[in-house]
């Protein structure tokens, strides 16, 4: 940000030497670049003229100040006028707000002085913005209002904004709807939501098609509403269980149950995201089906078997069921063996022998859920078996879960194995090591004057200051 407005305070100088506003802002669409000319305005270098200092910019072509020109009544060019609006002194900017009336391009400016630190600078903005901003430049100045309103003075812009929004056409709104201002976005369609713009067709391609979660999560939740209101369409369930992103996969399995079409909801029983499966397992069960049944005869079948599948066996499942998740450990797909793994642990079902087999598996999320699952039972691993598995030739996924079991252990173990990786290449694996070693403290089972002890801390000095160092030492019975 910095940078930016270092940038601005050049374009506030380009301005004096009369520039025009969109030579120096090519990209006027961009709050930021209001935001940070506003603070530019205030870096730029000072000179003297006369005797008299004051900022580059702050002349006019006849030498005399912004302030005097202001008094004067002469009128000034859009960039002039634009620095006036930035200007240190809260009079000249105040000042600079009644010619800026007929000037469009200056109007972000006059936004920006709606939030500003003097309340006479801030009511006079206020009342030219209210006579001043129609729908059009609302929709247009968006961006800009979104961001003026989360300061602590700003909220009467974007209440202002609303208010020409809401008693605007319907279509007012839609180029915000597709806006790249993730915000704006936000804005539109929380707005249009409220005011009942969108019909639900509209509501569920938009909770399909957005990319940002809340957006996706507040069309087809009004997609429900409108649904529970009016009756279901086929086109808006179709729409909503054929979207990528979850929440509206999961409102469209919900609708099912409404339309009397629960037999659909099955096929998404194993459906990639949980929040699906479980409303895919209330409708299936409002509908008379048993999931849990389901789920015992695809995961005891032969053949293909989506990765979900095992998940929402899990997740309903029992631990009896654990003879099942226990087989699908081997099988030949990796986010199957994933899904077990996880399973097993949800189940809260061990098998120390499987998952320290499973810790040479391919697939690192097979490793990373075999390690997860072995965490309560570390200490009976052993720890010199975990130690070779933390060398660089290993895949990093090894080294990680063994790194993890190690530093499940306590004492000496935990730090022997921080202490071998406090240079590792790995920057992750090395921050991990490094922090591990700072936090260690020595157990009951830590040997008092433990010579290795000693040697593994000297070896961590760096990491340690020197009151630290001799206090660890101290602890362990040893003298620095």
């Amino acid at each position: 940000m910095d940078e930016v407005v270092e940038v601005s305070a050049a374009a506030a100088v380009r301005l004096a030497e009369g520039a025009s506003l969109r030579e120096v802002l090519p990209d006027a669409g961009d709050p930021a670049v209001w935001i940070a000319l506003d603070a530019g305005v205030r870096r730029s270098p000072w000179s003297s003229v006369d005797g008299v200092w004051s900022p580059a910019w702050q002349r006019t072509e006849q030498g005399r100040t912004l302030p005097d020109a202001l008094r004067r009544g002469e009128r000034l060019s859009d960039g002039r006028l634009a620095l006036a609006l930035c200007h240190s002194d809260g009079r000249v900017r105040k000042q600079a707000l009644t010619p800026a009336a007929g000037r469009p391009e200056l109007l972000p400016l006059v936004v920006l002085r709606c939030a500003d630190w003097a309340e006479p600078v801030r009511e006079a903005a206020r009342r030219l913005l209210a006579e001043l901003l129609d729908a059009e430049d609302a929709v247009r100045l968006l961006p800009l209002i979104l961001r003026i309103g989360r300061r602590g003075r700003g909220g009467f812009v974007t209440d202002l904004a609303t208010g020409l929004l809401r008693a605007a056409a319907p279509g007012a709104l839609a180029p915000l709807c597709t806006d790249a201002d993730q915000a704006v976005r936000r804005y539109a369609y929380r707005l249009a939501v409220e005011e009942g713009h969108l019909s639900p067709a509209e509501l569920a391609r938009a909770a399909a098609r957005d990319t940002d979660l809340v957006v996706q999560r507040l069309c087809a939740d009004a997609t429900l509403a409108a649904v529970a209101e009016g009756g279901t369409d086929d086109d808006v369930l179709d729409t909503l269980l054929a979207a990528r992103g979850a929440h509206a996969r999961a409102a469209g399995v919900t609708a099912l149950r409404r339309a009397g079409r629960s037999e659909r909801a099955v096929a998404f029983l194993g459906d990639r995201a949980g929040v699906v499966r479980a409303c895919a397992r209330y409708v299936v069960r409002q509908g008379g089906g048993d999931p849990l049944a389901w789920y015992r005869e695809r995961c005891g079948a032969a053949g293909d078997l989506a990765p979900g599948v095992v998940s929402g066996l899990a997740e309903c499942g029992e631990r009896a069921d654990a003879d099942l998740l226990r087989a699908l450990t081997s099988h030949p797909v990796a986010a199957v063996r994933t899904r077990a793994v996880a399973g097993l642990r949800a189940l809260d079902v061990t098998d120390v022998e499987r998952m320290r087999a499973l810790l040479d598996d391919p697939a690192p999320g097979v490793v990373r859920e075999a390690a997860l699952a072995l965490v309560p039972s570390a200490r009976s691993l052993d720890d010199q078996w975990l130690m070779t598995r933390l060398g660089p030739e290993r895949p990093r996924a090894e080294r990680v879960a063994a790194f993890r079991l190690l530093h499940a252990h306590d004492g000496v173990v935990r730090l022997r194995a921080a202490v071998a990786l406090i240079d590792d290449p790995d920057d992750r694996l090395r921050h991990w090591a490094r922090q591990a070693v700072q936090r260690w403290r020595p157990t009951a089972d830590v040997p008092r004057g433990s010579a290795e002890v000693g040697e593994l801390l000297d070896r961590a000095r760096p990491l340690f200051s020197e009151y630290v160092l001799i206090r660890r030492k101290w602890e362990v019975g040893l003298k620095a």
